[in-house]
């Protein structure tokens, strides 16, 4: 069985930028993969915002979009109550709603691993009690 990349900020930031201290760690891994990766629209969003002073930063976010190698595949409208339960439960850590749509995504494919920088995701946890499986440096 084939994993779903899905896709978090960190990764897609240091990629486009290449003084990114992980923009290596992240080319290396992208290069290993099989487009589209999947993400939702708070990564894109806050990928645009992260890359908003680079040139052509936002712009190259959205290419990647258009062109289909990343794919918006999460509804928030669809998932609001698994959403909000996730936030409750990880309340204390200060989950983002960003964290949240990835982890809800996690949950819906049993394919779906975690291409990320963030910590928080060895925490997280899909079902209440099930590791979520990550691809993030050491």
């Amino acid at each position: 069985m084939t994993s779903r990349v899905i896709l978090d900020t960190g990764p897609l930031v240091a990629f486009l930028n290449k003084r990114d201290r992980y923009h290596r760690w992240a080319a290396e891994q992208l290069a290993q993969l099989e487009p589209p990766l999947y993400t939702c629209e708070g990564v894109i969003s806050e990928a645009c915002f992260l890359l908003a002073t680079y040139a052509s930063g936002s712009e190259t976010v959205l290419e990647l979009v258009h062109r289909e190698l990343v794919k918006i595949s999460f509804r928030l409208e669809d998932e609001v109550m698994a959403i909000k339960k996730l936030l409750a439960r990880y309340e204390d850590i200060g989950v983002s709603l960003t964290d949240a749509c990835l982890v809800r995504m996690a949950e819906l494919d049993e394919r779906g691993v975690v291409l990320t920088l963030d910590s928080d995701f060895r925490v997280y946890r899909k079902h209440e009690r099930h590791v979520i499986p990550t691809i993030m440096p050491e």
